[in-house]
């Protein structure tokens, strides 16, 4: 069991924190397999609503970790083939905190640099310690870019902005990123923590039903047809108006009261 992610569950809010703090959470091979590992079981765990991701220390995660790549310690196979795929395998990381059918929330405190930026990004909802940085990273280290970073990118703040910020690397503060729209809202640093957990708790006592065809609806706005997003919410809003958490919900609305959802 690695060390590089650490794993916590409490009122339904499972917490997953990149553990690298002195090399501000740069990305490891274990800490990506244990990603793998963990964001699929806890799509599927009746028991968590919502799942934040942070990073330990006064960083969320500075992408890849350069010195490692430089020293040759993390090559994947000679050619360039297998070198592909296990990074695309490893992106798979960005598509399940995208697509699971729960909220999920990056947690943001200093740099989001690179594919750490990718990965906050991927999340439904970014909450931002005032302190932080947000940086594609990429040409300063002759890359081009990985984890979905360029697609997320693009749909949160246009393909002009998003080339800009591709090709210069330059750095952008918490007012500006929320000026743009790359995070949710921007908190003091002493409350990032306490603001984060309060949204992900209400979050995990909503109707979990309605959770999932909502993401779903989102998801293909980003892409679909309006047809195809009219027939996915048709099904979707359809079924989820079958639930007891509908039920629930309509009995709390005559009786003025917050409804208690149960995911059923």
């Amino acid at each position: 069991m690695t060390q590089d992610l650490l794993e916590a569950v409490k009122d339904r809010v499972a917490v997953l924190t990149l553990n690298r703090p002195d090399r501000l959470n740069a990305m490891s091979r274990d800490m990506l397999d244990a990603l793998l590992e963990a964001l699929p079981r806890l799509a599927n765990d009746p028991d968590v609503g919502v799942v934040v991701v942070t990073g330990a220390g006064r960083g969320f995660c500075a992408g890849g970790d350069v010195k490692a790549m430089a020293e040759g310690r993390e090559g994947d196979g000679a050619s360039l083939e297998d070198k592909a795929q296990a990074l695309r395998s490893r992106m798979e990381v960005s598509r399940f905190l995208h697509e699971m059918p729960k909220p999920t929330i990056a947690m943001v405190r200093g740099a989001a640099a690179g594919a750490g930026l990718s990965v906050a990004l991927a999340c439904d909802m970014r909450i931002a310690s005032d302190n932080s940085k947000y940086g594609t990273a990429f040409a300063r280290v002759g890359y081009s870019g990985d984890f979905g970073g360029s697609y997320f990118l693009t749909q949160l703040v246009g393909t002009a902005k998003a080339r800009e910020l591709y090709l210069t690397a330059d750095l952008v503060d918490a007012a500006q990123a929320l000026a743009l729209g790359m995070v949710n809202r921007v908190v003091p640093d002493a409350l990032l923590e306490t603001e984060t957990m309060a949204l992900a708790t209400r979050l995990a006592r909503g109707p979990s039903v309605a959770y999932r065809y909502m993401k779903r609806n989102l998801n293909a706005a980003e892409t679909g047809s309006l047809k195809d997003v009219f027939d996915l919410e048709a099904w979707g809003h359809t079924r989820s108006g079958m639930t007891e958490d509908w039920r629930e919900a309509t009995r709390a609305f005559v009786e003025k009261r917050e409804p208690v959802f149960k995911g059923r």
